[in-house]
């Protein structure tokens, strides 16, 4: 037997003589008759391999872990997926076998720590082991400080913490169970690559290492500050603190918060790529679950759009409306933190992959079609001023787990003051969605989100793009054909057959009723 499996026999015949109440000893072989009360524990270690378990249900054990109370096996190949219940334990709640190897949580006895204790079969005989609770009854482990075998006498030995990484910035002394540090001697400087005291020459060199690192933080810190000031982080800061229609305080994150939130913006944490930007998943200190907004532009109308569209969500408070907890001021291009939302978008759901995956029912039409109106007619009427988001469309329609929709990307968005001019230089939004009138004249209303919406409407009847390509092979506005054809009285022929299927004749002529007033 080769000394892995060695290894594992004595530490299965630990386990063996601890639930026996016999004490262990590391030269018992595991498996031997007698030795275990129970065959739950028997090892068979005759075949160049430690087996466990009554044939034909026979396992291979991997690993033992004494401290968490585990034992780790492979299933035999020549078994299939016929075994699902091992016959090693005593429940199957208490075999794991999801995985690539099987899992069993074993517990040296069915009783509590507290009542093991006062029994002569209390298995943590070491002098530094603990004794731990778990929902099967209790097993044992060493002390902190200590590690080893807790189920035999001196079996936890002390750990050695500074011959492991550990948090000492100077001469480190082991003591029992614990350490402790004291500083350099004078005379010397600690070398953090090292981890020791130097001296000499050594000691200039880390004077120099320390100075570089030191120099470095400072211009870190310069530039910070410098791209703070440039995205205009002061002016957001005074707007933050002025303004009387603030529903919620921003937090403004440092840098270091999300590259570490990112794993430094790491190619696998993207969720998507916009004309504004990419998207990506991240996790902060506190555990919650963000999507962070990158500029993907450094100009200076993609940072005036930037602090538009946080100055436009700190004063919405809306449940299908996406939140905004916060932004990032110290990178070249700005930060938008916004909560998480996992099943992608509306567009995604109508027309990309995610359609032949999940399929849109009738019902949640008509909720999506009402939390979106719910939103906008918010934005319009109930926001403390009233606000023209100028590019809904259903790629800007998150949906989260339970698939309801929030309102997203308000960077083109637009607060309208009671007095303000509403005539826009700049016509922005995306083609299929565009207000014809709006395109035309640049006065900004609300109609021009209506129209949107009703382009929306229409894509949910349809399940076709706003930009569709017709029976000539010319490529066609979605609204256009869908009033036309709605004009000539056919508007079931082209009404998506799932919908025909789902919903009655009058429960679609009333929402193209719909489509036709918001269009």
């Amino acid at each position: 037997m080769g000394p892995v499996l060695l290894c594992l026999a004595v530490a299965a015949a630990a386990v063996c003589a601890a639930s026996s109440g016999a004490p262990a000893s590391p030269g018992a072989p595991a498996g031997a008759v007698g030795s275990c009360p129970t065959n739950r524990f028997l090892l068979n270690c005759t075949s160049n391999k430690t087996l466990i378990g009554i044939p034909p249900a026979q396992y291979q054990v991997i690993n033992i872990s004494l401290d968490d109370g585990l034992l780790f096996v492979n299933k035999p190949s020549n078994l299939g997926d016929i075994i699902t219940t091992p016959t090693v334990a005593n429940d199957s709640h208490d075999f794991d076998f999801s995985g690539s190897q099987g899992i069993w949580r074993w517990a040296v006895t069915n009783e509590t720590c507290h009542t093991a204790r006062t029994e002569a079969s209390y298995a943590c005989v070491s002098s530094n082991s603990l004794c731990v609770d778990i929902s099967t009854g209790y097993h044992c482990k060493c002390r902190l400080g200590f590690e080893g075998n807790a189920y035999i006498e001196d079996g936890c030995q002390d750990l050695d913490e500074c011959v492991v990484p550990n948090f000492c910035n100077g001469t480190c002394v082991n003591t029992l169970g614990s350490f402790w540090c004291s500083s350099c001697p004078r005379g010397s400087i600690f070398d953090p690559h090292k981890r020791v005291c130097i001296y000499g020459n050594g000691l200039h060199l880390a004077g120099l290492i320390l100075f570089v690192q030191r120099w470095r933080r400072h211009m870190q810190r310069k530039i910070r500050r410098e791209y703070f000031r440039k995205n205009k982080g002061l002016l957001l800061e005074q707007l933050m603190s002025s303004d009387e229609n603030v529903a919620h305080d921003p937090k403004i994150f440092s840098l270091e918060e999300l590259e570490k939130a990112t794993d430094n913006f790491h190619s696998t944490r993207i969720l998507g790529c916009g004309g504004h930007g990419t998207v990506y998943k991240g996790i902060l200190s506190d555990q919650r679950v963000v999507a962070i907004k990158k500029s993907r532009i450094v100009e200076q109308n993609e940072i005036d759009q930037f602090i538009n569209e946080v100055a436009i969500l700190s004063q919405i408070v809306h449940r299908n409306v996406v939140k905004l907890f916060g932004c990032c001021l110290e990178s070249e291009v700005p930060l938008l933190v916004y909560e998480f939302i996992s099943n992608g978008t509306l567009y995604d759901l109508l027309h990309g992959e995610q359609s032949t995956t999940f399929s849109l029912t009738w019902e949640d039409s008509i909720r999506i079609s009402l939390e979106v109106a719910s939103a906008l007619s918010y934005l319009h009427s109930a926001a403390s001023i009233p606000i023209f988001h100028r590019d809904v469309k259903s790629a800007n329609i998150l949906l989260n787990d339970n698939y309801t929709s929030k309102v997203s990307d308000f960077g083109a968005s637009r607060s309208i003051s009671i007095d303000e001019t509403r005539v826009v230089t700049i016509v922005q939004g995306t083609f299929g969605y565009l207000d014809p009138e709006y395109f035309h004249t640049c006065q900004l209303t609300e109609k021009s989100d209506v129209y949107s919406f009703g382009v929306i409407l229409v894509e949910i009847l349809l399940r076709k793009k706003p930009i569709l390509v017709n029976c000539f092979s010319e490529q066609q506005n979605l609204g256009h054909y869908f009033l036309q054809t709605l004009q000539d009285g056919r508007i079931m022929e082209i009404v998506d057959p799932q919908v025909v299927k789902q919903a009655n004749e009058s429960e679609i002529n009333e929402m193209a009723s719909l489509a036709e007033i918001c269009l």
